[in-house]
């Protein structure tokens, strides 16, 4: 990998292009995490591996679309570090909160039965403040730090 030209974008667009990807990166993790779940896979195994699936896709768009980026190895090494950071983050959060939100009785499924049942509340709420904390974190040091030009 080389170090390229990079060419900053103004922080709106960057701003726009760090959420749409991250909406298709959630999706990503969070489908996998409850098909993961659906088919017994305890819920901080199906969070490690719906994590990797979702960073992975983060990454390979933002690199490229958000950041502009050839991906040097010196960036490239940047984000995984950075990446570790918040998988520690994002799956210590889920996996105290989920716990949790099941004892206070939010285990219920989120659609009626006969549609997606394996969606539960607990689920949802535990993947959205955690996913949400790691992507402020992200987009905050991929911009000012890892992406800078």
């Amino acid at each position: 990998m080389t170090e390229a030209t990079s060419v900053q974008l103004g922080l709106r667009t960057q701003l726009i292009r760090f959420v749409l990807t991250g909406g298709l990166s959630a999706i990503v993790d969070y489908g996998l995490l409850v098909l993961l779940m659906a088919v017994g896979l305890d819920y901080i195994p199906a969070k490690v591996l719906s994590f990797i699936a979702g960073t992975t896709t983060a990454y390979l768009i933002n690199r490229r679309w958000t950041f502009v980026s050839d991906g040097s190895r010196r960036k490239f090494a940047a984000v995984m570090g950075l990446y570790a950071v918040t998988f520690v983050v994002q799956v210590g959060i889920f996996a105290g909160l989920y716990p949790w939100l099941v004892s206070v009785g939010l285990d219920t499924p989120i659609l009626p039965a006969g549609l997606v049942t394996a969606m539960h509340w607990a689920q949802f709420l535990g993947f959205v403040v955690a996913q949400g904390t790691a992507t402020a974190v992200n987009f905050i040091v991929q911009r000012a730090v890892i992406f800078k030009s």
